[in-house]
């Protein structure tokens, strides 16, 4: 894979290492970990700090449930461990998105939403959406701004908008300062994991009365 130019935030960092992130946000994290050398280790030293800061807390009284009740929370929590590098060899789809789907590329079961684009929502907590977005090479997707922040990782090919150019394991963080038109690049089909937590909004009137229909 090419160098990556792209990377998470520390922001992003920090709040996957707290847990304070939507899933759908997680999901996109944790997959980026694992194609990314820079961002897995700075998660792991965000994490040694989070458990040195516990260490100096001081102790409280506890309820005599505690135990139990910090059990069934973890019990029913996402599972997201630190993820490993990407294996090679082995499809487009790390480890953890291929949880998520239940396989790699041919498991997606895709849904047309027009002009080529196709989509598949993936099941996570109602406090954001994810989807896997495949783009035709040469197409744009429909110019739009933010409503809130969008997380764009890409898995295969490449896209280009106003901003820079995003390949394999680059991810693009948009928020309300942003209005773009991504056109994927010629000679490969784009795939790419997106997050949102608030709907996009779309400068053309075909996209907003499409988008009641196709969720982003």
């Amino acid at each position: 894979m090419k160098q990556i130019k792209h990377h998470l935030t520390d922001s992003l960092l920090m709040g996957y290492a707290a847990g304070t992130l939507p899933e759908a946000f997680n999901l996109v994290v944790a997959t980026h970990i694992s194609m990314c050398d820079t961002c897995r280790a700075a998660l792991a030293e965000y994490e040694a700090v989070g458990g040195e800061v516990m260490l100096d807390v001081e102790p409280v009284t506890m309820a005599e449930d505690a135990l139990a009740a910090t059990m069934a929370l973890i019990d029913n929590a996402p599972k997201f461990d630190v993820p490993k590098a990407k294996e090679h060899g082995k499809g487009i789809f790390p480890a953890p998105l291929r949880d998520y789907v239940k396989g790699d590329l041919d498991s997606v079961k895709w849904r047309r939403v027009g002009g080529g684009v196709r989509q598949m929502v993936l099941e996570t907590s109602d406090a954001a959406s994810v989807r896997l977005l495949y783009i035709p090479a040469g197409t744009a997707v429909p110019d739009h701004g933010h409503r809130g922040t969008e997380l764009t990782l890409v898995l295969q090919g490449a896209f280009v908008d106003e901003t820079d150019r995003f390949a394999a394991g680059d991810v693009e963080i948009a928020n309300e300062d942003l209005n773009h038109t991504p056109v994927a690049e010629q000679g490969m089909d784009c795939i790419c994991l997106a997050a949102t937590d608030a709907p996009l909004a779309f400068n053309g009137l075909m996209p907003r009365i499409a988008q009641k229909f196709i969720g982003i």
